[in-house]
This record gives C-alpha cells, structure tokens and sequence, in this order.
C-alpha cells in the first residue's frame, strides 16, 4: 500500500513540474509575443516622447499602434532596468517591437535634431495653416496657398486619396483642400521641407483618422460630410452640441432656408473671428460662403475649416430634433429654439443676464 501511495505521489509531482513547466513555457512564449512587432509596417513616425512614467510613456506608444501590450512593455523594462527612457523626439515604426524601442528609449536616440514641431489646432482654416508654416519653415504663406490651389498637384492628390473628390477642382472655392489636412501636431525638417511634403503628410494622416469611418462616408458626399464638420466645429464645443447643431441645419436645408451661420459669413469676408467686427457690406454680401445671404440655401461651395474628427462623427450622425435656431451664450453653451419667438427670446433672456456674446 505504501509502494502504491509513494507511486502516486511521485507521479502527481512529476505531473505538476510537468504542468509547471508548460505554464512556464506558455508564459515566456506570452510574453514574447506581446513583446514582438505590431506589424510588418515599417513606416516611421514621429514620436514625441514627454517627461513622466513609464506607465503614461507605454500608453502613449500603445496608442500610436507601437506597441502590442502596455503590461508586457512595462514588466519588460521592470526586467530589464531600462526605466530611464529619455524624453525627445523619436523616429518608430510598428515593426520595431518593443524590446527595439525600448532600447531606443534607453538611449536617448533621437530623430534630427533639425526636426521642427508644428501644430494644426482644431478648427484652423488654411490661411492660418500658412502663417504657422511661415514662421516654422523657410516656406512662404504665398508658397504654401499656391499649393494648395495647384490644380495639376490637386489632380495627382484626387488619384491618390479616396476622400478627396473632384469637388475641391471647383474654382469658386477659396483653398482647395480647406477641411482635408487633419489638425494635429507634426514633425518636418526646418531647411529641406517644401510645402508639398508638408500638405502629403498632412494628408497621410487625414487618410488614417477617415478610413474608419470610409464606408459612412463613401455612402454619402464626402464634399458635404466635411463641409458640414467644418461648420459644426466653430459652431458648437461638445459632441452632442455638435450633433445638435448639425441637426438644426439639416432641418434650415430641408425647408429651404438659409443656414444663417455666422462662422461661414466670416470665412467668405477671409476674416478670422476674434480678429475684428465684420463691416456691414461684409455681413450682407453673398457670396459662395456667407450663408446668412437672405438668398442662400444649402451648404457652402467647400468647408471653413480644418474639422477634427468629432465634428465628422457629428455630421455623419446628427441628433434628429424639431429646432430651427440655436444661440451660444459667452460660456458656449447652446441654446436649441423651434421658431423666431423662442429664438428672440433666448437672445433677450441672455443679454438680461449678462452671457450674450458681443463679437
């Protein structure tokens, strides 16, 4: 009886180093795989790396799509001691794998010191873009509008990406790629970059945030969709403003009325709000933009702006509703209204309490 019980005992201990073992294995083999490559993609990025955790430093990769697993990233520099990653700018690509990257980190191997950093906030319209590459590159505002209106490069552009249609060819539009190039922050280099490549990797990017959304979009006028985006995005702040917003000059359009924007009659006087009061000629003249023209219906003939893509989700899905007005108190808060009483209203209401917005 004793043999048998000994027997049974060594055979559960070899079957639980067994076990032990395959869990061992499996794990390392786990762990090794979090730690490989996100992909055969080899195209750089540029990635800036700020001083902090290791932890917020693993989420910024991860959602740069650098890295499979914040987890294993971190335990991987646990194991290692490598946890004094160097904050800078830094040339990665999804094939690197975590262990590269980390080393890269380490080390402190940073992208061209000739590198320049430029941000495209929400919202900005091209002749704001301009002055910003103006006075980050040895790029003109002259050169870089030219650009943006070359027909032959728009032809070249059109072929290449899907979103971008023969509607931005009309010459009744400002600047052809108004509502296309994606606000966010970018990387180029100060002496050798041309407005070209400046506009394609802005593009690269407007290519990446859309193509989620390519198959809503392609079900209806992209031209539009944008446009729409464009308005909302000065218009309102929240996404469900935004949505509300949206809905409100679905319903103006549907019933033949001019959309009465404000953001949109600044655009065609080529006025940046904020920088001055509109001149009383510039509010009632009509124009391809301004949709407060008593004859205007519809959108205008291309966006205003630069939209984010909360403000395309807003207009892909506006929030179905029966107003017809809306008013933004100086907080931004929206005010929804179904006729021109309950408008007048609002606007008397606001201005009795001290949160109407003077221009």
């Amino acid at each position: 009886m004793k043999k048998i019980l000994s027997k049974i005992i060594q055979n559960i201990y070899i079957a639980l180093i067994v076990l032990l073992g395959s869990i061992t294995i499996f794990s390392f083999a786990l762990f090794n795989y979090e730690l490989s490559k996100v992909s055969d993609d080899s195209r750089v990025q540029e990635v800036e790396i700020k001083p902090g955790s290791v932890s917020s430093i693993a989420n910024t990769l991860y959602k740069k799509g650098l890295i499979r697993n914040e987890i294993a990233f971190k335990l991987y520099i646990k194991i290692t001691g490598k946890s004094n990653l160097k904050a800078a700018i830094y040339d990665l690509s999804p094939n690197m794998g975590s262990k590269k990257i980390v080393d890269i980190l380490y080390k402190g191997q940073a992208s061209d010191s000739n590198k320049v950093k430029i941000t495209f906030k929400e919202g900005n319209n091209i002749r704001k873009m301009a002055k910003i590459v103006s006075t980050n590159t040895n790029i003109t505002e002259e050169d870089f509008l030219k650009t943006i209106n070359d027909k032959e490069y728009l032809k070249e552009l059109i072929k290449k990406y899907w979103f971008l249609t023969d509607d931005i060819l009309n010459d009744k539009i400002y600047y052809a790629l108004e509502g296309y190039l994606y606000p966010n922050t970018y990387y180029f280099l100060k002496s050798e970059t041309t407005s070209k490549d400046i506009i394609n990797k802005i593009l690269e990017e407007t290519n990446r945030q859309l193509t989620p959304l390519k198959d809503k979009l392609e079900n209806t006028s992209i031209h539009e969709i944008i446009t729409m985006a464009s308005i909302v995005e000065l218009e309102g702040v929240t996404l469900s403003d935004r949505k509300g917003i949206a809905g409100v000059f679905n319903n103006r359009i549907n019933r033949g009325m001019n959309l009465g924007s404000d953001v949109t009659t600044y655009y065609g006087a080529k006025v940046d709000m904020g920088d001055r009061d509109l001149y009383s000629n510039e509010i009632t003249e009509c124009n391809n933009y301004n949709t407060r023209c008593a004859n205007f219906t519809g959108l205008p003939v291309s966006p205003i702006c630069n939209p984010a893509k909360e403000a395309i989700d807003a207009a892909l899905e506006p929030t179905s509703n029966n107003y017809y007005y809306f008013v933004a108190d100086k907080n931004r808060k929206i005010y929804f209204s179904k006729n021109i009483n309950e408008h007048n209203n609002t606007i008397r209401k606001l201005k009795n309490e001290g949160l109407w917005y003077e221009y």
